[in-house]
C-alpha cells in the first residue's frame, strides 16, 4: 500500500457530505453561514468523543462533578465576566457590498489594537477589491428577548461560552456534593458566537459545542494543577482519541496574547488542513472569575479550608476543547488514501472506540435466503454484544469493503457459501485488509477482544 499526500479541506468536506458526517444546516434553503448539522455518522462520532471525554474528565475522578447549565443566563453574569464590555473582535466592512471581515485577519496580525490594525490596512482593499471602512470593535454575543416585550429590560444573550454557568453553580455544587479543594466542575454544552467571518468548515462557526472543565484550587497549588491538566489534554488526544503526536504541538500565550486575568495559557495546536490552529486550551484563570461574580452578585464565593483554617477565593485551571474542532481534527488525522490491488481507496483509520460502526455484516449475495438468514442471526448477536453494527448488502463485496473503509468501520464480517458448509465466516481488518476465517460462534468474542486493543 502507498499512502497519498496530505489531506486537504476539500477531501474532508467531500467525505463529510458524501458519507453522512456533516451537512450544511437548512441546505435545501441555501444554508446559513456558520451553522452545520451532524448526519447519522457524525452524530455517532460526536457522541463517542463526548462519552470518552466525560469518562476521562468526570467518571475517572472522585472530585469532579458534572453540570448542564441553561443556554440563557441572567445577563448580569455576562457583565460580571467582562463579556458585555470586552467580548469583541476588530471588524472592517467593504464599503461597496457591505461584507464584513475580521480586521486582524485581513491585516495578518495577532494584535487587536485598532490603531495598529488601521496602519497595517492602510491603502488595502477588501477581498472583492473595494475600499474598506475604518476598523471598529464588534461584540460577538447573540441577543434575544425573554417574555412578550422586546425592550432593554427583557434583553438576554445566548451564552458565548459554557464556563459562566459553571462559576455561578460553584456554591450549588459545593453545598450539595460537599467536595474539598481541589475539585472540578465539568460541562458539555452549546455556545453561540456571532463570528464576523465563519470559515474553514466546522472549525470556526457561530453555534458550537464545548467540553469544558473548571478546576478549583488553592493558589499555592497552581503550578502542579496547571501541569496536570496540560498533561491530561495531551494524553487524551494522543492516547484516548488516537491523534498522531506529529500533528500536535504546544503554543504558549505571550503576555500580550493572554486575557487580562490569565496567569498562564497554553493551547494545543493541531495541524489542520488549513494549517496549525488552536484545538485545546489549558488556562490559569487566577481567582478572577469567582472574585468578579462574588462582587457582582453579593454572594460569598470564597472557600474555607477547615484543616488549615484559611479562607480564600480559589484559583481556577480551565481545560476546554470544542467538539466541532475535535471532530475536524479526528477526521483530518484519520483520513488517508492508498493503493490496493491497483485501485485507490480512501480509508478513515479511526480508533475503534471512535468509529460510528464497530463492524459491518454482509451476506455475500442478498438474494440467497440461506446466506441472509445466517448473516441476520450473526448481525443480531453482534448488535447486542458490541454495539453499533451495520448491515450492508448493497453492491459487490469489493465495493462494500471500500465503503466501510471510508467511514472508518474497523471490521467487515462476510457470510459466504463456505459459511453454510463449515459454519465459518470471514473477518476483514480495515487497516491491514487481512481476511481471516473464524467460526461464527467465535466472532463476538474475537471482535470484542480486537475492539479493546
Amino acid at each position: 500500500m502507498m499512502k497519498a499526500t496530505k489531506v486537504t479541506m476539500e477531501d474532508i468536506v467531500s467525505l463529510a457530505k458524501r458519507r453522512g458526517f456533516v451537512f450544511q444546516s437548512s441546505e435545501i434553503y441555501g444554508g446559513i453561514s456558520g451553522f452545520y448539522d451532524y448526519g447519522p455518522l457524525g452524530v455517532e462520532l460526536v457522541n463517542n468523543l463526548k462519552s470518552l471525554w466525560w469518562q476521562a474528565s468526570v467518571k475517572d475522578h472522585d472530585n469532579i462533578f458534572g453540570v448542564d447549565g441553561s443556554i440563557i443566563q441572567n445577563p448580569l453574569l455576562w457583565q460580571a465576566s467582562g463579556h458585555v464590555a470586552g467580548f469583541t473582535d476588530p471588524m472592517v466592512e467593504d464599503t461597496v457590498n457591505h461584507k464584513r471581515y475580521r480586521a486582524d485577519q485581513l491585516a495578518q496580525t495577532d494584535s487587536t489594537d485598532l490603531h495598529e490594525i488601521k496602519e497595517l490596512l492602510k491603502d488595502r482593499k477588501s477581498p472583492d477589491g473595494n475600499p474598506l471602512s475604518e476598523p471598529r470593535y464588534f461584540n460577538m454575543m447573540m441577543q434575544t428577548w425573554v417574555g412578550p416585550v422586546e425592550d432593554a429590560s427583557s434583553m438576554v444573550y445566548l451564552r458565548p461560552e459554557t464556563a459562566g454557568s459553571i462559576f455561578t453553580n460553584f456554591l450549588n455544587v459545593r453545598d450539595t456534593m460537599r467536595p474539598k479543594i481541589p475539585f472540578g466542575i465539568a460541562q458539555i454544552g452549546k455556545a453561540f458566537r456571532n463570528e464576523i467571518s465563519p470559515r474553514d468548515f466546522i472549525f470556526r462557526v457561530r453555534e458550537l459545542e464545548q467540553m469544558e472543565l473548571q478546576y478549583f484550587i488553592n493558589k499555592s497549588d497552581q503550578e502542579n494543577a496547571y501541569s496536570q491538566w496540560r498533561n491530561f489534554a495531551w494524553n487524551f488526544l494522543k492516547e484516548t482519541v488516537g491523534i498522531s503526536e506529529s500533528n500536535l504541538s504546544w503554543h504558549e500565550h505571550k503576555a500580550e496574547e493572554r486575557a487580562h486575568y490569565a496567569v498562564a495559557a497554553h493551547d494545543i495546536y493541531f495541524n489542520f488542513p488549513q494549517g496549525p490552529k488552536e484545538l485545546w486550551g489549558t488556562h490559569n484563570r487566577s481567582d478572577f472569575d469567582l472574585t468578579s461574580h462574588s462582587k457582582s452578585s453579593g454572594k460569598d464565593l470564597s472557600y474555607f479550608d477547615e484543616s488549615s483554617g484559611e479562607r480564600y477565593t480559589p484559583y481556577v485551571i480551565e481545560s476546554s476543547v470544542g467538539v466541532g474542532r475535535l471532530v475536524l481534527a479526528v477526521l483530518s488525522d484519520a483520513y488517508s488514501t492508498d493503493t490496493l490491488g491497483g485501485d485507490e481507496r480512501n480509508v478513515l483509520r479511526l480508533k475503534p472506540s471512535l468509529s460510528p460502526y464497530k463492524a459491518a455484516v454482509s451476506p455475500l449475495l442478498k438474494n440467497r435466503p440461506e446466506l441472509v438468514a445466517f448473516a441476520s442471526k450473526l448481525y443480531t448477536e453482534l448488535k447486542c454484544g458490541i454495539g453499533m453494527v451495520l448491515w450492508d448488502d448493497n453492491g459487490n463485496i469489493g465495493k462494500r469493503y471500500r465503503r466501510q473503509d471510508e467511514i472508518g468501520t474497523p471490521f467487515c464480517v462476510t457470510i459466504d457459501f463456505q459459511s453454510l458448509d463449515d459454519g465459518s465466516v470471514t473477518i476483514r481488518n480495515r487497516d491491514t485488509t487481512i481476511q481471516t476465517r473464524v467460526a461464527a460462534d467465535k466472532v463476538l468474542e474475537t471482535l470484542s477482544l480486537e475492539l479493546k486493543k
